[in-house]
């Protein structure tokens, strides 16, 4: 199952700065940059289901932790763009606002649980491994 990314937003945030509507928007808001994402990053962020488009980014903050940068947005710093996941209990919330714009968001790959080939794993890998394929797809559209 495929990773969805969405942007967003804080409320407060695209009150006082606006709601941007195109990729070319971007520009003139503050984006919170991750810096270990090669696609959704502090220069840049791809946006088309398979992330060939580029936009670029500039912000006030960036930060390696993600969910560092939802809380950032959720008090109205900036716009971030990253997993759904990251940010679904701040949209269930009303703390943050999905954005759509005239291109969709990028999909990431899908998770995977890498284990040895030639050994059985752990019994406390193998009940992560059992809970999360259990867990994920009941997540629907927040995963």
């Amino acid at each position: 199952m495929a990773m969805r990314v969405v942007l967003c937003a804080a409320p407060s945030y695209l009150a006082r700065r606006g709601t941007p509507i195109r990729l070319a928007d971007l520009g003139d808001h503050d984006c919170l940059g991750h810096t270990n994402a090669s696609l959704a990053g502090t220069t840049s962020w791809a946006f088309g289901k398979d992330g060939t488009i580029k936009v670029p980014i500039a912000g006030s903050m960036c930060s390696d932790n993600g969910e560092a940068l939802v809380r950032a947005a959720i008090a109205g710093q900036g716009l971030v763009y990253g997993p759904r996941f990251i940010a679904a209990e701040a949209l269930r919330a009303g703390q943050l606002s999905e954005l759509e714009l005239d291109e969709p968001p990028m999909m990431l790959g899908a998770a995977y649980a890498i284990t040895h080939p030639t050994r059985r794993p752990a019994a406390k890998t193998r009940a992560w491994i059992d809970f999360l394929a259990e867990a994920l797809p009941a997540l629907g559209t927040d995963w």
